[in-house]
């Protein structure tokens, strides 16, 4: 498991340094990947709207806020910039359903075990896989996650730009216990061509992998700059594991 040098260049995301700088230049929000509209279907159906929610590598996204108003009363964001984390946590200040700490994922230690129901990365692993030493970084973080989700039913969800060859030596170690079902969803505004065979009737049908849990040699990706969302739940030891699929219902 190697630094993720095909989505990386000369910056070092997963450093404070970075994105201190970063933020102090940028004015007003930016989502990454996606935005809460095209990933509602899949935390909707996943994480209850009476769950307390951890965003991790929160940045100054809308995310949160657009759950808040689609009915969910408690999340936890946090952020390795203490300069996003002020920014939004004057921003939000009037709303008590959003919560702003300033905090590294590699190490989660300020939370018990068992603190929330639900767990969202939207780009921080990611950013992790291009920092250095990031097999180290990326094993510290998940272990985290996984400890904050301890009860069956806990449930993190991945967005992230790394296929099943990257982010499953990562996400599927047996130590984590979780149960992953893997979804694909095209970049905001990518266009379809017209002489293209779609390999599934909707972006909400799970993608059945193989028994080394990677893409099957007959999945056609129309976009190649699109995100996968890996949904991995918390399972009872005495569950049997199996390839079987969740639909989500549209």
């Amino acid at each position: 498991m190697f630094r993720d040098v095909s989505s990386c260049n000369t910056y070092n995301y997963g450093e404070a340094v970075y994105w201190d700088a970063r933020y102090i230049q940028e004015d007003g929000s930016c989502d990454w990947y996606q935005r809460y509209s095209a990933l509602r279907p899949f935390v909707r159906n996943f994480i209850p709207l009476s769950s307390r929610i951890l965003m991790v590598g929160c940045g100054n996204s809308v995310m949160s806020e657009d759950m808040v108003k689609d009915g969910y009363e408690d999340i936890v964001n946090i952020d390795i910039s203490s300069i996003a984390i002020d920014m939004m946590s004057r921003k939000y200040e009037h709303i008590p359903q959003l919560k702003y700490l300033q905090m590294n994922v590699r190490d989660m230690s300020l939370f018990p075990d068992e603190s929330f129901d639900g767990v969202i990365d939207k780009g921080t692993l990611d950013s992790l896989m291009c920092g250095t030493d990031a097999p180290i970084s990326a094993a510290q973080m998940l272990a985290e996650v996984c400890r904050l989700l301890l009860k069956p039913g806990g449930t993190y969800i991945l967005i992230t730009y790394g296929d099943p060859t990257v982010r499953m030596p990562h996400i599927s170690r047996p130590v984590f216990n979780w149960k992953i079902t893997l979804y694909n969803i095209p970049r905001p505004g990518f266009q379809k061509p017209e002489s293209s065979t779609p390999s599934r009737k909707s972006y909400l049908e799970p993608i059945a992998l193989t028994e080394k849990g990677l893409l099957s040699a007959d999945f056609v990706l129309e976009d190649p700059d699109s995100h996968y969302i890996y949904v991995c739940k918390k399972i009872n030891d005495t569950e049997i594991d199996n390839n079987t699929c969740i639909p989500i219902n549209s």
